[in-house]
């Protein structure tokens, strides 16, 4: 790269400013090289043969400029800024309603860390921008070729730094700063998507900036660029305007800190575009000065060796992609949305687009713009008259630098219309405004712009006054008085998708929607009403809602009446429904399929073989998978991963949720089915080896909550039966509870209880083990422990509320106060913790033990401590009769059942050639004469 001559149209400017720099700095030498080298900035971007047209994003300086370049050029090549992935895409604004953003996204990576993952890049488009003017008239124009020149999307994260796998926070190299996180609904649009701006203009230097808006008298980089940048080019011709944006994005590129990583990324960019300029030009012999480059002011002041259309320019190598796939679309967009991904100040957009078309209308120009734009109204104007064009370079920043700014006069009908709108829209939002404050705002507003030297007030100036004599010390509603400004200065502006421009799922979506007869691409909540006993034909519609409402953000489709689960279908829904507000999360779940059946069976096996799949998720899955699309298939894939990852477990963590989930599929697949599906009963009996295996390490690991190990003897006790009906072992269980060897009082209490569920702890002895705690003054205060393990016992074993409520009524009647209080507040918290869902069961067995009126309870007694009532004495007769006689001749089954009753005796002698009996059956079948004659017919009917 040649430097540029000392002499040349900029020599006597390059003079003046070295001399300036000698007279002024003290060190002149470094200050008289930065001037210097801004002037040789302008000096060589003119010089190229390809006019190089710089511009600063969402500019409405740049948008004029643009048209009235236009016009007068018209070009029949435009290269644009923009990565070359996403220039197909721009026909589809057509189907638009700006502002929107170009998007390319992906989610599944190949080459990219994998925490970075999903990836999304975003290029706003609003109307009041250079860019769009060009996209218009190259699309609207016949002949006219769009080339976007900018590295490819894949290329913008390739050369992000990758020393740690977390998210990327902002693409630097193309907003110069991070991403400003979004906090309202409007402002997430982009959600957490990297931002490639076209034209950010913008100090790097923190000191630099504090000292022009200090020197400015504003408060933020908006209003001073407003101020001393857009208002003086707004009329400026054309020479001139490329001229000071040449020159203020040279000096804001010499005066940045020293980040060799950006600067890298940055001079990458633009020799990324020179290099497919030049390959553009060379493949379609285009003639350079019938095309025109459309870029920031900050690259068109490039220092790099591939600038310009040098022959002997050293060529440059474009790494290959990646394999990552990358999926394009176009996302709504917002103008707060663009103010929080490229940290403008709040309103700046809206400023903007007011200030564009208060420019359009004052110069009679008419914009371009994309045939069946939706949203825009045809502005009447004329063609722009141009001047002719001057014949090679002439110097026009000597005059614009050392002119005096013209006074533009007061506009009072502006200013008086401001005034009163503002008060009257404070006032629908509950403050007390009058015609006072309107005469208020419009004295301070002069005042305001007086004390900062400028001759009418500003958007900015009456913003400020507006706050100040409306906002007096509270908000009464929900906005404050300086978004009513914005509102009232233009308001958020939000684009849409047209229906045309959607993926195929989203159309999709609408069209199966349609019966319901809402126009779902409004950003109101609209109400649904479905009675699928009345309209069975909605049924479709339901199935469809609840699968966006698994797939969707929580207000897309909001169920306020209705509910799907495992074999229940509501017969009358009733639904919120926000499409039309959520069109983004519509859109970027086109990018993951055609209709939304696939993406969730997808989502589903993703979520199932990804590395922090669990039983428990591959349960919810399978539920997902049964209520939500009803593919059998699919639920015995997912609930055969179930099994997989049960068995490759090593912790219990999961353990309440996984009885809790296979408890409902398995009352879910009797109530449906003849017999349970394969998949359930491999989960049953690998659920019963492994829990079995892992019982005596969860009793005796610290780590392991008692209610995880109460949910694995949960699963154990609870699905005995169908597992031993598999073919599992019972010793399993009883072998794992033999070799448990708990130390926590909790997990005490619940092997105690799992022992008597076995039959090897008699409720007597259990009794007498919880009396010898309470007797114990050092076990006292650790008691609260084990009645969480007796409440965790529930769980495994329901029949023991009643013992339950006897030790803790033990307790608090045993117990002294200054004993009881202080473990009171831990025996609450511990059942808060551990145990809420079984709480109730306590809570209803304690209703049903104790009387339920005060004065019966004066003269209660504990069924616990009631004697024994004998038994009544029963008749010696002999009973006789034919099913005397069938009972004495089958004497084995009878004196097993009078020993479970708790009946014994023998059987009296009679007389040879009658059946013999023992004293208990005999009583025994006296006192239940019914049952008898019951089982003496259900023989008889088996004989026959």
């Amino acid at each position: 790269m040649t430097a540029a001559s000392p002499g040349g149209p900029f020599g006597a400017l390059r003079d003046q400013l070295t001399d300036a720099a000698a007279a002024f700095a003290d060190s002149p030498d470094a200050l008289a090289g930065i001037l210097a080298g801004i002037v040789d900035d302008v000096d060589r971007a003119l010089a190229v043969p390809l006019e190089i047209f710089p511009v600063c994003h969402h500019s409405p300086a740049s948008a004029l400029a643009m048209v009235r370049r236009l016009r007068e050029k018209k070009p029949k090549v435009i290269y644009l800024e923009l990565c070359e992935d996403l220039g197909p895409l721009l026909g589809e604004l057509r189907n638009c309603r700006l502002p929107v953003a170009v998007q390319a996204f992906a989610s599944e990576l190949d080459g990219f860390p994998a925490g970075w993952g999903p990836l999304s890049v975003v290029a706003p488009v609003t109307e009041a921008s250079a860019e769009y003017q060009a996209i218009a008239y190259a699309l609207e124009t016949p002949g006219v070729e769009l080339v976007c020149v900018d590295r490819s999307t894949d290329h913008v994260f390739q050369w992000l730094p990758r020393d740690r796998d977390d998210r990327p926070g902002g693409e630097a190299g193309a907003t110069g700063r991070d991403e400003t996180p979004p906090d309202a609904d409007d402002d997430a649009l982009h959600g957490d998507a990297v931002g490639v701006e076209i034209g950010d203009l913008r100090p790097g230097f923190a000191e630099l900036e504090t000292h022009l808006l200090h020197h400015g008298k504003v408060r933020h980089w908006s209003e001073w660029w407003d101020q001393y940048v857009e208002q003086p080019l707004a009329a400026a011709d054309h020479d001139t305007y490329r001229q000071v944006m040449v020159l203020i994005g040279s000096l804001f590129r010499r005066l940045r800190p020293a980040r060799p990583e950006k600067q890298e990324r940055d001079e990458d960019r633009e020799r990324y575009m020179w290099t497919r300029i030049r390959e553009h030009l060379a493949a379609s012999g285009a003639d350079p000065a019938d095309c025109l480059h459309v870029c920031g002011a900050f690259h068109a002041a490039s220092r790099v060796a591939q600038f310009g259309l040098a022959p002997d320019a050293p060529a440059y190598e474009i790494e290959p992609r990646t394999a990552t796939r990358w999926r394009y679309g176009l996302i709504p967009s917002s103008h707060s949305a663009i103010e929080a991904q490229f940290g403008l100040a709040g309103g700046s957009v809206s400023i903007a687009a007011a200030t564009w078309t208060k420019s359009l209308t004052r110069a009679g120009l008419r914009p371009y713009r994309l045939d069946g734009q939706q949203g825009g109204r045809t502005r009447k104007g004329r063609t722009a008259v141009v001047p002719a064009p001057t014949g090679g370079v002439t110097d026009r920043l000597s005059g614009f630098l050392t002119a005096a700014g013209e006074p533009a006069g007061l506009d009072e009908a502006e200013l008086r219309g401001w005034c009163v709108d503002i008060v009257r829209l404070a006032r629908r939002n509950g403050y007390l405004a009058s015609t006072a404050d309107a005469i208020a705002v419009f004295e301070t507003s002069i005042l305001l712009a007086g004390l900062r030297n400028r001759a009418r007030p500003t958007p900015y100036d009456f913003a400020d006054a507006a706050v100040t004599c409306i906002e007096k010390d509270v908000v009464p509603g929900r906005r404050d008085v300086r978004r009513l400004c914005e509102i009232l200065l233009g308001g958020d502006r939000v684009g849409q998708v047209g229906y045309d421009a959607l993926p195929p799922l989203a159309r999709d979506v609408l069209d199966r929607l349609a019966p319901l007869g809402l126009d779902l691409e409004k950003r109101t909540v609209q109400r649904a009403l479905l009675d699928l006993h009345a309209d069975p034909g909605l049924g479709p519609c339901s199935d469809l809602l609840w699968l966006l409402r698994h797939l969707l953000p929580g207000d897309t489709a909001r169920p306020i009446m209705g509910e799907r689960r495992l074999g229940h279908r509501s017969v009358r829904e009733s639904w919120d429904l926000a499409l039309g507000r959520n069109q983004r999360a519509l859109i970027e779940l086109g990018y993951e399929g055609v209709t939304v059946e696939q993406v969730l069976e997808q989502r589903l096996r993703r979520t199932v073989r990804g590395p922090e799949a669990s039983t428990a998720t591959a349960l919810a899955a399978v539920e997902d998978a049964i209520t939500l699309l009803g593919a059998p298939r699919l639920v015995d894939e997912l609930g055969t991963r179930a099994v997989e990852l049960l068995a490759a477990e090593r912790t219990v963590d999961d353990a309440p949720e996984v009885l809790r989930r296979i408890r409902r599929l398995l009352a879910h697949h009797r109530a449906t089915a003849p017999a349970p599906p394969g998949w359930c009963e491999a989960f049953v009996t690998a659920g019963y080896a492994h829990y079995c295996t892992l019982l005596p390490t969860a009793f005796a690991d610290e780590q392991t909550g008692v209610r995880q190990v109460g949910a694995m003897l949960g699963f154990l006790v609870s699905l005995e039966s169908v597992a031993l009906s598999l073919g599992c072992d019972r010793s399993q269980l009883e072998l794992a509870v033999a070799q448990s060897r708990p130390a926590a009082p909790a997990k005490v209490a619940l092997l105690w209880a799992a022992r008597h569920q076995l039959g090897l702890l008699p409720l007597t002895e259990l009794r007498a083990r919880c009396a010898d705690l309470l007797a114990n003054p050092l076990v006292v205060p650790t008691f609260p422990q084990y009645l969480s393990g007796f409440v965790q016992a529930l769980e495994p074993v329901p029949g023991l509320a009643p013992f339950v409520v006897e030790v803790m009524s033990t307790a608090f009647a045993r117990l002294p106060d200054p004993v009881l209080l202080p473990w009171l507040p831990t025996l609450i918290t511990t059942l808060r913790a551990h145990g809420p869902e079984l709480v109730p069961l306590l809570v209803r067995e304690a209703g049903r033990t104790f009387p339920g009126t005060l004065p019966a309870l004066d003269a209660w007694t504990p069924p616990w401590t009631r004697p024994a009532v004998p038994a009544a004495p029963v008749s010696a007769a002999a009973p006789a009769g034919p099913v005397v006689a069938l009972l004495a001749g089958h004497r084995e089954p009878v004196d097993a059942v009078a020993g479970l009753l708790g009946h014994s005796g023998d059987w009296p002698a009679e007389p040879v050639g009658q059946p013999v009996s023992r004293a208990g059956a005999a009583d025994l079948l006296t006192a239940h004469p019914h049952t008898a004659d019951a089982l003496a017919h259900l023989l008889r009917a088996g004989a026959r």
